[in-house]
């Protein structure tokens, strides 16, 4: 009999197989509009446009750094599918626009879009006891040492991120961003409680 609290082998590679696959059609979509994000996946967006680099290699040249310090936060097991998650992210984003392509899309939809399937992708990925790396184990970290809560990190390295964004894209593509952070993090916001889901 399997413990209901926790979850199997196969339990954690269908998680992290959905996060990553609806997480690379999110990316696919936000690219293709122009628009940006928070955290490592909108950094390295921005740090992509700047440098001519594809967004794929530099998502995982920003996402290596920060699994050291996974591995100091929450451990071996965590840091090994976080490394899978951001491994697996990285070839899909690489290969799916040679197996999907968009036309056009409403804006305003595409803003939502890919806000919700980031959060679905993020909290799927959560749930199984990975991450798609990045900043938040950051925010983490400063949390623990110096009490300023993860969250107002976080936001503080987005505010930020945007600011940078609002130099380099159109003033209506940032606002269609915007939309999208917003639903990403209200997605987390109201889902994302382990009061409610007790597997891990």
């Amino acid at each position: 009999m399997t413990d209901p609290t926790r979850h199997s082998l196969i339990e954690d590679i269908q998680g992290i197989a959905f996060g990553v696959c609806i997480g690379a059609v999110g990316i696919l979509i936000m690219t293709h509009m122009g628009f940006v994000t928070g955290q490592t996946v909108g950094l390295s967006v921005l740090v992509s446009r700047a440098s001519g680099l594809p967004f794929p290699a530099v998502y995982f040249g920003l996402s290596l750094p920060f699994l050291w310090l996974g591995y100091r936060r929450m451990g071996a097991v965590f840091a090994f599918k976080t490394f899978v998650s951001v491994a697996l992210l990285t070839l899909a984003t690489a290969l799916l626009p040679r197996w999907i392509q968009f036309g056009q899309i409403e804006p305003a939809f595409a803003a939502l879009l890919f806000g919700t399937l980031f959060g679905f992708s993020a909290l799927s990925v959560v749930r199984h006891g990975g991450s798609f790396g990045g900043f938040a184990i950051v925010a983490l970290l400063i949390q623990d040492r110096f009490r300023i809560q993860a969250g107002y990190v976080q936001l503080a390295f987005d505010v930020a991120l945007f600011a940078v964004a609002a130099l380099m894209i159109d003033p209506v593509l940032l606002v269609w961003s915007f939309l999208g952070a917003a639903t990403f993090n209200l997605f987390l916001a109201v889902n994302h409680r382990r009061d409610r889901y007790i597997a891990f």
